[in-house]
């Protein structure tokens, strides 16, 4: 065993020190130092505060000198802004729900806040526990796409809904799910559909994408539509949609000649049901879904849709999230959608 001597330990532990004091990052103060100006002069220049020319050249030479970095964490705790928002979501593996998370990111970083990501896997449990993590990591706010209707949040930090109505002092973000319904309807007659069904899986719980199927029984209703039902509960087998299809198939010919599917993941499960069936599609049956997803690669819709404006969602929500003096804002803000060919209906 090799012994070190008292006078070379301290040594050593100067030297240690020196090189940790070294590789420490700099602060404010250093920078004031070597630009040779006061510290609220850095200060004014990091927060974008105007001063002298000459004096914000100085400071941005010497931050670029010392490799200098702001600790936006840090100068948010104390200023009680972290400019950091918590988006909820169940997951980034639904194309509509990555495609809403990208654009919330886009949209926070144009406002220079960023992005704390939190998937919940549709567990309302989860939500609440990641609802308490980011109220303890100090966020400026949540935006939260939510299947918990009992979700609690505290009234001391910001809150915007995606599809789910909490009441009139949460903020509500949707698509116009009705007209979208209402649309796809007034298509599908438009297109020479005459007798029609609605298909949806989908959660029990009351939200603004169950309103897909109000507006379009509604539109059938007043369009003459004669249209049928085959409504899903998350969890339940997607069999259920193939044995309802095939107790409609008579003679290599299905009773409905469209087909409204209120998400375009169902959508394309549905187009591959009727393909084994024999059937095609659009010749045969024609389909419309809702959300407007695109395949991965050349960017094309998956099939004929009701798109939802996701940037504009995203837009929308991060600047009700951050405009906090706001206090005419509606409860519930439904945005426009519109409808797109897809190859899955008649041009």
């Amino acid at each position: 065993m090799r012994y070190i001597k008292h006078k070379d330990f301290m040594k050593f532990h100067e030297t240690e020190h020196s090189m940790t004091k070294k590789s420490s990052n700099p602060t404010m103060n250093d920078v004031a130092r070597e630009a040779g100006v006061a510290l609220g002069t850095v200060s004014k220049v990091v927060n974008g505060i105007r001063v002298g020319e000459e004096y914000r050249v100085r400071v941005e030479k010497a931050i670029k000198k010392l490799n200098y970095h702001i600790n936006n964490y840090a100068q948010g705790l104390k200023s009680g802004k972290t400019r950091a928002i918590a988006v909820i979501m169940p997951n980034l593996v639904s194309p509509y729900f990555a495609s809403l998370v990208n654009s919330i990111g886009k949209a926070l970083a144009v406002k220079k806040h960023h992005m704390v990501f939190f998937g919940t896997d549709y567990d309302p449990d989860m939500e609440q526990d990641y609802v308490r993590l980011a109220e303890q990591q100090k966020v400026d706010g949540i935006i939260c796409l939510s299947y918990n209707p009992k979700l609690e949040v505290s009234d001391e930090i910001p809150l915007v809904s995606i599809d789910r109505y909490f009441g009139a002092k949460i903020p509500c973000v949707s698509s116009d799910n009705y007209g979208g319904g209402w649309l796809a309807a007034e298509k599908l007659k438009e297109n020479g559909c005459e007798r029609v069904a609605m298909l949806r899986i989908g959660s029990q719980l009351s939200h603004e994408p169950a309103k897909r199927r109000d507006g379009f029984v509604a539109a059938c209703e007043s369009l003459g539509l004669s249209c049928d039902q085959k409504i899903l509960t998350d969890g339940a087998p997607y069999q259920e949609f193939v044995d309802f299809l095939n107790a409609h198939f008579h003679d290599g010919k299905l009773d409905f000649d469209g087909l409204f599917c209120v998400t375009d993941s169902l959508a394309h499960q549905i187009r591959g049901t009727l393909r084994e069936m024999g059937l095609s599609v659009p010749e045969d049956v024609q389909i419309i879904g809702f959300d407007g997803c695109r395949h991965f690669g050349d960017l094309e819709l998956t099939c004929s849709t009701i798109v939802q404006p996701v940037d504009a969602i995203a837009e929308t929500c991060v600047n009700m999230i951050l405009n906090t003096t706001e206090t005419k804002a509606p409860s519930l803000l439904c945005l426009p959608v519109e409808y797109a060919f897809g190859g899955t209906t008649k041009q």
